[in-house]
């Protein structure tokens, strides 16, 4: 594939007011900080409480974004809903806002469906956009949808709509899943949703990876990723690999958002869309503690603005 998308893509986190309508001020600065620091925009991912938002909210705060200057052609939005229409529309936005790509969960609530159905609601989306532009990122969560995306209908995508269907994220945490995709679709753009498969997964063709962690370790990550080749990236990879483990042992959201707001210093980085909440005062002790002993910082983030 020509021109396949590559780098470290982070679901952005998404903050709140009191009121819990999206803090565009703290979002954009979030953006810039990520873009910043070597990596590119998941934005209305699953750490993004994306299925907290509503379409149109989604749709307005990227069309902000993108009147605030920040680059779509490093933007991957979340686009996959259970309606066909919401998914046509996100899909059809960012497409016409020239982002590289939409990430598409497949349709979540009913369980158990064939990989015919899951066919026909791709099929659906890509003929109802109507764009050749719209690149396709399926996006495998099984332990989140229930609705696998297996290698099967992957070939059968590929095969209908190659030059629609480009890529996946993989965030099974399932290796062999991985490494069966890698071999099996050479030419697809794979992206692992942990940065502790990249010494792994680039050295057989992975495109790089799309991981929460990014949202707070992004230059890291990213340094990482360009240099899985390089003298060092064993020491490297220890090193992402620590500060993954500390966040993921909570909470990835709570905990993601405890840590932005503790150094920006902005407390109200903590609020979360009900049903989800913030950590509890011990937690964040205790994250903290494990962050200042791995020697954790996040440079430049008080700022949070790139030059």
């Amino acid at each position: 594939m020509s021109n396949r998308l590559t780098g470290v893509f982070a679901p952005v986190v998404t903050p709140f007011n009191a009121d819990l309508s999206p803090n565009f001020e703290l979002y954009l600065r979030h953006c810039q900080w990520l873009l910043q620091q070597g990596a590119g925009l998941a934005v209305f991912g699953t750490n993004s409480e994306a299925n907290s938002l509503t379409a149109l909210e989604r749709m307005n705060l990227l069309d902000k974004l993108v009147q605030n200057n920040v680059d779509a052609r490093r933007s991957l939005p979340g686009t996959g809903c259970c309606t066909i229409q919401d998914t046509v529309e996100l899909s059809r936005h960012a497409t016409v806002h020239g982002c590289a790509g939409v990430l598409m969960l497949p349709p979540f609530f009913y369980k158990g469906v064939s990989d015919d159905g899951l066919f026909d609601y791709y099929s659906q989306v890509i003929e109802r956009v109507g764009l050749q532009d719209l690149r396709v990122y399926l996006y495998h969560i099984p332990a989140f949808s229930g609705v696998p995306i297996s290698l099967a209908l992957i070939e059968r995508l590929i095969r209908r709509y190659p030059e629609q269907v480009v890529g996946i994220k993989d965030s099974s945490g399932d290796w062999q899943n991985i490494e069966a995709m890698l071999s099996n679709f050479p030419d697809f753009a794979i992206f692992p949703a942990s940065e502790s498969f990249l010494t792994r997964a680039m050295p057989l063709g992975a495109s790089g990876c799309i991981s929460a962690t990014i949202n707070v370790n992004p230059a890291a990550i990213s340094r990482l990723c360009a240099g899985w080749q390089l003298e060092g990236a064993a020491q490297q990879q220890q090193a992402v690999d620590t500060i993954r483990k500390i966040f993921q042992s909570y909470p990835m959201i709570a905990a993601l958002k405890f840590a932005i707001s503790h150094y920006s210093d902005k407390p109200s980085w903590q609020v979360q869309r009900p049903p989800l909440s913030a950590l509890t005062a011990d937690k964040k002790t205790a994250l903290l503690a494990a962050l200042d002993a791995a020697g954790f910082r996040m440079p430049g983030v008080l700022e949070g603005r790139a030059p």
